[in-house]
C-alpha cells in the first residue's frame, strides 16, 4: 500500500531539487501535493514531469504574511485540507566573512530561512488541528549543528530552525502534530553548486590549495565518510519516513543525512 496514500501535502520551494524530488516521490507514494514556489515557472516545470493531477502548484513569497495565507487556504480549498507540511523554501545567501557580510543579505536568509518557515507553521497548524493531525517537515542541515566559516546566515537560519521545530513539538503534540527537522548534509543541487562557487576564494586557506568549483566539491566529498554528496533522493526518502505513519510518535527531533559529515 502506498505510505501516504489519501494524505495532503504542502512543499515550499517544491521548484527546487529538493522540493521537486520529494514531490514526485510524495506523489508516486499517493499523496496530493501542492507545490509552492516564487518562481512559477520551477515549479510548473516540476508539475510537467510529475504529469500527474495529483500535483498542482501556487505562486507564493514565503516571507509575505499574506501570501502564505492564501497558499494554505488554495491547499484547503482545492484539496480540503493539509496533513503534511514540508517546510523546504530557502536560500544560501553568499559566501562571505561576518564583518564582509552584507546586512541585506543576511536579512534577506533570515526572512526566507526563518520567517518563511514561522509564517508556515503559522498557518498551517490550524488547518491540521481541523483535520485531526499532521506531521510538519522543516528543512535544516547540518549547518544547523556546528558552525561553518565565511556562511553566518546560513548557519544561524538553520540552527533556528531546530529551536522552531522544538518548541511547536511541545505546543502541538496534544492536537497529534508531529514537528520535526532533516538536517541533510552537502547534496548534489543548485544550491551546493552556488556555495562551492562561492567557497572559491577561500579554497587556499582552507585546504591549502586553491581550487576551481569542481575542486572544492571534490575536496569536501573526500572528507565525507561516505566519500559523496547526498542525492536528491536520499533526501526526499527522509522526508517520506517523516511524512508517513511510520514515524507516527517522532516528534521534536531532527534526522540527519549527511553520510557521516557530522560523525566526524
Amino acid at each position: 500500500m502506498a505510505r501516504l496514500s489519501g494524505k495532503i501535502a504542502v512543499i515550499t520551494g517544491g521548484g527546487g531539487d529538493i522540493g521537486a524530488e520529494t514531490a514526485k516521490l510524495f506523489v508516486k507514494e499517493g499523496a496530493t501535493v501542492l507545490l509552492v514556489d516564487i518562481n512559477e515557472e520551477a515549479c510548473q516545470k516540476v508539475i510537467k514531469e510529475i504529469g500527474s493531477s495529483a500535483a498542482s502548484c501556487c505562486v507564493a513569497d514565503v516571507t509575505k504574511p499574506d501570501q502564505v495565507q492564501a497558499y494554505v487556504q488554495t491547499a484547503v480549498d482545492r484539496y480540503g485540507g493539509i496533513d503534511v507540511f514540508v517546510g523546504n523554501a530557502g536560500i544560501d545567501g553568499v559566501v562571505s566573512t561576518i564583518h564582509e557580510y552584507p546586512v541585506d543579505v543576511f536579512q534577506k536568509v533570515i526572512d526566507v530561512n526563518i520567517i518563511g518557515v514561522f509564517l508556515g507553521l503559522k498557518y498551517v497548524i490550524p488547518a491540521m488541528i481541523e483535520r485531526g493531525g499532521g506531521s510538519c517537515i522543516l528543512t535544516s542541515s547540518i549547518a544547523g549543528l556546528k558552525g561553518s566559516p565565511a556562511m553566518c546566515a546560513y548557519v544561524t537560519s538553520k540552527h533556528a530552525l531546530i529551536g522552531l521545530a522544538r518548541t511547536a513539538a511541545v505546543e502541538y503534540g496534544a492536537y497529534n502534530i508531529r514537528v520535526n527537522c532533516i538536517n541533510p548534509g552537502c547534496v548534489e543541487s543548485q544550491l551546493m553548486r552556488s556555495v562551492e562557487e562561492g567557497y572559491v576564494p577561500f579554497s587556499l586557506a582552507l585546504s591549502g590549495t586553491q581550487l576551481d568549483r569542481q575542486g572544492v566539491h571534490d575536496d569536501i566529498a573526500s572528507k565525507i565518510p561516505m566519500k559523496r554528496y547526498a542525492t536528491t533522493e536520499d533526501v526526499s526518502r527522509l522526508m517520506l519516513f517523516l511524512a508517513s505513519d511510520d514515524s507516527r510518535y517522532c516528534s521534536g527531533s531532527f534526522y540527519m543525512v549527511d553520510g557521516g559529515m557530522t560523525a566526524v
